[in-house]
């Protein structure tokens, strides 16, 4: 059974005297299995924010379902939204979102402090997930005192220590330089491999080379994607970057042909080729949803 499912989702956007409609989600439909590392790309107003928003419950799709281990998000009441982020959804954000007057261990707590945990249940979470993190020293640091590649440490770690059914991550390398950047994709590797599910929204060809599968949306739809199977982040990388020249030429079928080649110029659904790294070809593969 699929952990997560989004069923024919569609989101209209009125502006604000009721003239024109912008239709920023139009009928989008996919599975992110347990343990999968998905990525979602796509140009400035493809829909992609939109999309991460509704699978937050920060926003409501306008028509369609999102499915989350058997929960009908559409389902939860107004009043309980904040309750169900925190027990099943954790976040990464770009700008690493900490509060400056907390330490980063209170920063890291505070989920389990509005979920009304004692502090010996915290402190027993928090305590293998910084020693995983490399933070165990820093915990009494403000965020201020830190490094951007240490902030968005403290930030993961917060994520986790909720136990959530999928992390969210939204251009979660945005904010740092390279070498933090590595560091956080290698993490999320190693968060990944121990079991837990991510689906992060990012522009960077090299944080999506690290994922298990690629989306691509565009204007509103998901045109293509792309399986890593047996192939190398470079390998990813190169079919990735073909893709997004295919979109950015106007070229590709949506996903729903599924009989496309990223490295011909028609988009559907593939994995990459392992037969030349340097080629970038993405070979034909079916439905793995």
């Amino acid at each position: 059974m699929s952990l997560l499912e989004t069923r024919n989702l569609r989101k209209v956007y009125k502006t604000r005297f009721g003239g024109a409609s912008v239709e920023a989600l139009k009928d989008v439909s996919f599975t992110v299995e347990p343990g999968e590392y998905v990525a979602i790309m796509g140009e400035s107003g493809s829909g992609k924010t939109t999309l991460l928003n509704i699978l937050a419950a920060l926003d409501k799709a306008t028509e369609g379902t999102v499915i989350l281990d058997g929960m009908d998000l559409t389902g939860v009441r107004d009043k309980n939204v904040a309750g169900f982020r925190r027990d099943n959804l954790g976040f990464v954000f770009q700008e690493f979102n900490l509060l400056d007057t907390f330490s980063l261990e209170d920063n890291i707590y505070l989920p389990l402090v509005l979920a009304g945990k004692k502090h010996a249940e915290m402190k027993g979470r928090l305590d293998p997930i910084a020693a995983d993190l490399g933070i165990s020293d820093i915990l009494k640091k403000y965020p201020y005192e830190v490094s951007g590649g240490q902030k968005q440490r403290a930030a993961v770690a917060r994520a986790l220590i909720t136990h959530p059914k999928i992390i969210l991550a939204d251009e979660p390398t945005g904010a740092l330089d390279s070498k933090s950047s590595d560091e956080l994709l290698a993490l999320f590797k190693k968060v990944n491999h121990a079991g837990q599910t991510i689906l992060m929204v990012t522009h960077s060809v090299k944080a999506a080379s690290h994922a298990s599968r690629v989306l691509f949306i565009r204007d509103g739809v998901i045109f293509h994607q792309i399986y890593r199977g047996q192939s190398t982040d470079r390998q990813m990388y190169q079919a990735i970057s073909d893709t997004l020249t295919v979109l950015a030429r106007g070229g590709g079928r949506s996903c729903g042909d599924r009989t496309g080649n990223a490295g011909s110029g028609n988009a559907g659904s593939s994995h990459v080729s392992t037969g030349n790294a340097g080629s970038g070809h993405a070979a034909l593969g079916g439905d793995r949803r």
